[in-house]
């Protein structure tokens, strides 16, 4: 019988057991999951973000009225919130990546990876909470008439 084999029926027994070795896993939900896949999520964003960007400024070249019509959509509330969660993952891509590299090019990154994520979460929300805020002023004065 091979070692593989056995593994995997122990892996499931202790699975079918409710082993606590097993609690907090990667599939189980643990914080490190989730910053992994708002991780590659705000990687898509931002990718999605340039792409858009690299059109809309391609328009210059093409018409630059269609530009400038393009440009006006952009002035609107829905977009304005569309920015502030851009600014939000591009922030979140940042601070989590510096987080990566720490945890793979610093001997002790792979200990401190835990409070290394709350720490880039504390700052995100520093950082995002008043940027929002400024971010939509604007919009909420367009909204309700309060001063440009």
């Amino acid at each position: 019988m091979s070692t593989t084999a056995s593994t995997a029926r122990e892996a499931a027994a202790s699975d079918r057991a409710g082993d606590p070795r097993r609690k907090g896993t990667f599939y189980r939900g643990d914080p490190g999951m989730w910053s992994w896949v708002a991780h590659r999520i705000t990687g898509v964003l931002t990718f999605f973000f340039l792409f858009v960007h690299v059109l809309d400024t391609a328009l210059v070249r093409v018409s630059p009225d269609t530009y400038n019509q393009v440009i006006e959509t952009y002035k609107t509330p829905i977009v304005n919130l569309l920015e502030v969660g851009l600014v939000g993952a591009v922030l979140y891509h940042a601070l989590n990546g510096i987080r990566v590299m720490l945890v793979d090019f610093w001997a002790k990154g792979p200990k401190y990876q835990r409070p290394m994520l709350w720490t880039i979460l504390v700052i995100w929300f520093a950082v995002m909470i008043p940027g929002a805020i400024v971010m939509l002023w604007r919009t909420a004065s367009t909204l309700f008439g309060g001063a440009h």
